[in-house]
């Protein structure tokens, strides 16, 4: 059967236009996307209809702020309201390729990766290891498709076993590496421990590493002392819209994807902010099948509009500087207070909790600290089955793990602190 044609291909004779004549071809997109959307996602109807707006009203990109933002616990509840999708699918069931959850939980259907064009033999006869999870979440096959798209032969390793990773990638040879810079990290580290040379034992040549703040020091030491060449930059991007934004070779900030619309607004009114001023990264995707119009990340940053030294006039985020939500990024993946409620409902010893993150070298570190209304029969299964149904919920692990006398964590204190500095 014929692929169905893409109803909003992807561009990239976008990246090169002067703003206004790209501002007037994205308004044209954006006036077919909000049609379509109205028309085939009862979810968003409800919501244009509830802010008593009309598909026709949205003529251009000023006028997207006259939506609602779209937020993550909307979107929770939608999913329970309507499930399984919340009312944003738009297209039948049977054209998706795959479910992924992201942290609330929340159900994402994919059918495919838009991308440009790649360079279809730049990994011929290389092979890549790609540790990003391959479950549950996007990352490890989108990923996978963009690394077989380049011609590379992809081993897919997934996320953990660090002692395996580095028999992995020095018996195969791997040349490639994608990941978060403090995994790569920890595998040379672990290497080294094991007395091999990674310069000499090894053929790691290039890495993309991200999906993790304050990536650029590790990227640096990557590249002056074991030789590897980190290209590609930062990349943004989320399970429930996919890719973002990324670094071209200049790296002077993550270029926004002529596949989406990206706005810096105020978090509490959700109005557009002036070009330079620090607000919340919202993103609208140009998807047919998954049209999340208005989706606020709850990523803090701002955008850059100068055209940049390799000739791409596209706006351009310079970093990711924090968040405007509850929700805290961790080794690349959200934690969020709801997620670590539920772990810690099940246990009926712990009265109060409080999560603090850390990053004292080149790895963020978590904290759960404790308070206890009685001492469990067997502290070590109890400590195994607390760190396991965290794991479970909020797809990362916890470092430390603290009890406290009872008082120490304020009743009134937040859930998960930030401590984190770049």
């Amino acid at each position: 059967m014929a692929e169905k044609a893409d109803l909003f291909p992807h561009d990239s004779s976008l990246e090169l236009l002067l703003p206004s004549e790209r501002d007037e071809k994205m308004s044209a997109k954006l006036q077919r996307l909000i049609a379509y959307a109205y028309g085939n996602a009862p979810g968003f109807k409800q919501r244009m209809d509830g802010a008593g707006i009309k598909a026709g009203d949205i003529k251009g990109l000023s006028d997207l702020q006259k939506i609602p933002v779209l937020r993550k616990d909307d979107l929770i509840r939608l999913q329970k309201e309507m499930p399984p999708f919340g009312g944003y699918l738009a297209v039948p069931l049977g054209e998706i390729d795959h479910i992924y959850q992201s942290p609330g939980p929340i159900y994402d259907p994919q059918r495919r990766m838009k991308q440009g064009t790649l360079p279809p033999d730049l990994g011929k006869g290389q092979i890549a290891v790609n540790t990003w999870s391959y479950h549950v979440t996007p990352a490890g096959l989108l990923i996978d498709r963009m690394l077989r798209a380049m011609g590379f032969t992809v081993f897919p390793a997934g996320t953990g076993n660090t002692d395996l990773q580095v028999q992995i990638m020095r018996e195969l040879k791997v040349s490639y590496f994608v990941g978060t810079p403090s995994f790569l990290a920890a595998i040379i580290k672990r290497a080294e421990e094991t007395g091999w040379d990674i310069k000499k034992d090894f053929n790691l040549k290039y890495a993309q590493v991200f999906g993790e703040m304050g990536g650029d020091p590790l990227r640096k030491m990557f590249a002056e002392k074991y030789g590897i060449t980190c290209v590609g930059g930062d990349n943004y991007m989320t399970a429930d819209i996919g890719p973002i934004a990324s670094s071209c070779e200049k790296n002077s900030g993550m270029h926004v994807n002529t596949d989406v619309i990206v706005e810096i607004v105020d978090p509490s009114t959700g109005r557009d902010l002036p070009a330079g001023e620090v607000g919340e990264v919202v993103v609208t995707p140009f998807d047919e099948v998954y049209p999340l119009v208005r989706f606020g990340t709850g990523d803090l940053s701002t955008l850059v509009t100068e055209t940049c030294a390799c000739g791409r006039t596209t706006p351009r985020l310079p970093k990711i500087m924090g968040r405007s939500g509850d929700a805290v990024r961790v080794r690349a993946m959200f934690v969020h207070p709801r997620q670590s409620d539920e772990v810690v409902s099940k246990f009926r010893e712990i009265t109060r909790y409080q999560i603090t993150v850390t990053r004292p070298a080149d790895r963020d570190e978590m904290l759960l600290q404790v308070e206890l209304a009685s001492e469990p029969a067997d502290r070590g299964a109890w400590e195994e089955s607390l760190r396991k149904e965290f794991q479970n919920a909020c797809k990362v692990r916890f470092d430390t793990l603290e009890v406290l006398r009872a008082g120490s964590i304020p009743p009134d204190g937040k859930r998960i602190i930030d401590r984190r500095v770049y």
